[in-house]
């Protein structure tokens, strides 16, 4: 087994263990069994549990970001139909049968408070979506405080269809952009 190969095993593993049981519930041994490697080989690539935890997230905001980016392409070029694409991007992520709600979110509540890493790390991925909703705010040329609203909604809807276990939430929350979206239009057309 190649070193990349191993890498990968060992990540697939650990998104998956910890997205279901928890980043703290997760030990080396039930990591290294679920990627079938030796414990000295995960080490060796991952000299801690938390460059472990780090890789994951890289990984999960890179297929946040793929995925959010490609819904929102999907939806052509009209301005509102590309803001309100990322609620049914969320729509379609809660219909899931693995959703357990954002990673990112998972993680802070589990680690953020004792691991600044993880914590910086977080914060990174959730700037990161204010900005690209920022970005088809302006595109859409509406008032820039549209984009922390869309944003909000978007973060809130996430947290409650994890607890809920309802993927409605998505759809409420696309509704309550629609508004958004309306009245921010109707503001600037002022």
């Amino acid at each position: 087994m190649t070193q990349d190969t191993a890498r990968e095993q060992i990540l697939a593993a650990a998104e998956e263990l910890y997205y279901r049981k928890g980043y703290a519930a997760v030990g080396m041994d039930e990591l290294r069994a679920a990627a079938g490697v030796s414990l000295r080989r995960l080490y060796a690539l991952f000299p801690a549990k938390t460059d472990i935890v780090k890789a994951v997230l890289e990984r999960k905001h890179a297929e946040w970001e793929e995925g959010l980016s490609t819904a929102v392409a999907d939806a052509g070029t009209d301005v509102r139909a590309r803001l309100l694409a990322v609620y049914a991007y969320l729509e379609n992520w809660f219909c899931t049968d693995d959703f357990r709600g954002c990673a990112f979110i998972n993680a802070f509540g589990e680690l953020g408070g004792t691991n600044p890493e993880v914590a910086e790390i977080v914060r990174a991925h959730k700037a990161s979506f204010q900005e690209y909703m920022a970005g088809l705010v302006t595109g859409a040329g509406a008032p820039a405080s549209l984009a922390a609203q869309l944003s909000i909604l978007a973060e809130g809807a996430q947290s409650t269809a994890a607890i809920s276990g309802d993927p409605a939430v998505a759809k409420q929350a696309r509704d309550a952009a629609d508004v958004l979206i309306d009245a921010a239009v109707a503001a600037s057309a002022l």
